[in-house]
């Protein structure tokens, strides 16, 4: 009789791989079913990071389904292991363009809350066409909420601020309302750097209508 031995990693490392989305077909929009097997209320967080506020979410509401999308490969794989190895069954990650994934591949109506923190602000003039925040970015934005659905956006940078103001100003479908965030409330490893800092942290809280 023939043992069979197994390598230790061989479950974590299939739990990271399930951890990362990988749509079967990247030119029409995923159904829920695609991203989650369970049906459950969905965050997404454009623009995750390191994962630290996605994988802090996901522990905290473990009735909810968390959605985080990179496109940087390091970060992604980073995240992906950090799901595995927290046992998180209730969140992934997908290795694109936040624009992408909401224009192209996210279902309509999908997100409860979508959550972004700290987008790269591409100060540079020439470069301020490569910011996430566009108007075409606010109309796929508002496709993929769900009616009544919430948009929280963070940053540091106050032009950036300023010029996000000016694109959520332009854009349809979408109200301002009041953001008293809670003391405990996850914080991304940039925003917990600011903080310490004591430097100002700029905030819009949007909601489809």
């Amino acid at each position: 009789m023939t043992n069979t031995i197994q390598d230790p990693h061989s479950a974590f490392l299939a739990a990271a791989d399930h951890a990362l989305w990988q749509p079967a077909d990247h030119v029409r929009r995923a159904e829920m079913s695609d991203i989650f097997p369970r049906t459950a209320p969905l965050e997404i967080d454009f623009g995750c990071g390191d994962g630290s506020f996605l994988l802090a979410m996901a522990a905290r509401f473990p009735e909810r389904n968390f959605l985080g999308t990179e496109r940087m490969l390091g970060r992604v794989e980073k995240v992906s292991r950090a799901i595995a190895r927290n046992g998180l069954t209730n969140a992934r990650v997908i290795r694109l363009e936040s624009n992408y994934v909401a224009k192209w591949l996210l279902p309509i109506a999908c997100a409860e809350i979508v959550h972004i923190g700290f987008p790269d602000p591409w100060p540079k003039r020439h470069h301020h066409g490569r910011r996430l925040f566009q108007d075409d970015f606010m109309v796929s934005l508002h496709q993929v909420l769900a009616p009544g659905a919430e948009v929280r956006i963070k940053t540091d940078d106050q032009p950036y601020f300023q010029w996000i103001e000016k694109v959520i100003a332009r854009a349809k479908g979408f109200e301002r309302i009041e953001w008293i965030e809670e003391q405990d409330y996850p914080k991304t490893d940039f925003e917990q750097h600011f903080v310490d800092q004591g430097l100002p942290i700029y905030r819009a809280r949007l909601r489809k209508i």
